[in-house]
């Protein structure tokens, strides 16, 4: 095992949860062998771009969250389509932009013979997803956007765990912009992914689904 992935995986085996380790002048070929490394333990989120590295370690309510949006996602599409594909926190990495990342959540939605029926997800011939989800807990997903920006992942949905705030952004010439909806699913605001976000917590998620999915058939028909 080479020196540096060495070093790292110590590093990385004395990481508190939601705990940041940023490592700058990393080549390629150090970030994949890193990630490569990094493959086995859980609650990792290794991010690429340009020669900086940040591996970000994850909590137990930050994987809960993570999780719950998922179900979210599901009941949307059963309810009112159109289908989606999701493909967790799969490495979305392009080595000619020197850029890699692992979103919390990523789903393709509609067209699903992008991504049905392949076991890997190339971003140097295939089409980034539809849908990314961060849950951050210390800003840290900020410095993912350029990297989706440039990917052209076109829709981010964001959850802050201390303002128990979830945000939607859109990519515009080049940025993200927040709307109030998604453009995928216009039903659903961060306002309303929030509230039953922070529902799971409280009242569990079987509970918090099955209130989403009344809310949803409701308001549905008020369209």
């Amino acid at each position: 095992m080479p020196i540096l992935t060495t070093e790292v995986r110590c590093a990385v085996d004395h990481l508190p949860p939601a705990a940041v380790l940023t490592l700058d002048g990393v080549t390629w070929e150090e970030y994949e062998q890193i990630s490569e490394d990094l493959e086995d333990r859980p609650g990792i989120r290794v991010t690429y771009d340009q020669g900086t590295l940040d591996i970000v370690t994850t909590s137990h309510a930050h994987e809960k969250r993570k999780y719950f949006v998922g179900l979210v996602v599901w009941v949307l599409s059963e309810e009112l389509g159109p289908d989606v594909e999701g493909i967790g926190h799969t490495t979305e990495k392009r080595k000619r932009d020197l850029k890699g990342t692992e979103p919390d959540q990523s789903f393709y939605v509609g067209n699903l013979e992008r991504t049905i029926g392949k076991e890997e997800l190339n971003l140097e011939t295939d089409a980034p997803p539809d849908i990314v989800v961060e849950i951050d807990k210390s800003s840290q997903s900020l410095r993912k956007f350029p990297i989706y920006a440039t990917f052209g992942v076109p829709e981010i949905w964001r959850y802050l765990v201390r303002r128990k705030e979830a945000q939607i952004f859109e990519l515009h010439d080049g940025a993200y912009v927040e709307r109030p909806a998604s453009r995928f699913f216009p039903i659903l605001t961060g306002t309303v992914l929030a509230r039953f976000i922070e529902q799971s917590s409280s009242h569990g998620q079987t509970a918090a689904l099955a209130a989403f999915r009344r809310w949803l058939k409701k308001n549905k028909l008020n369209k």
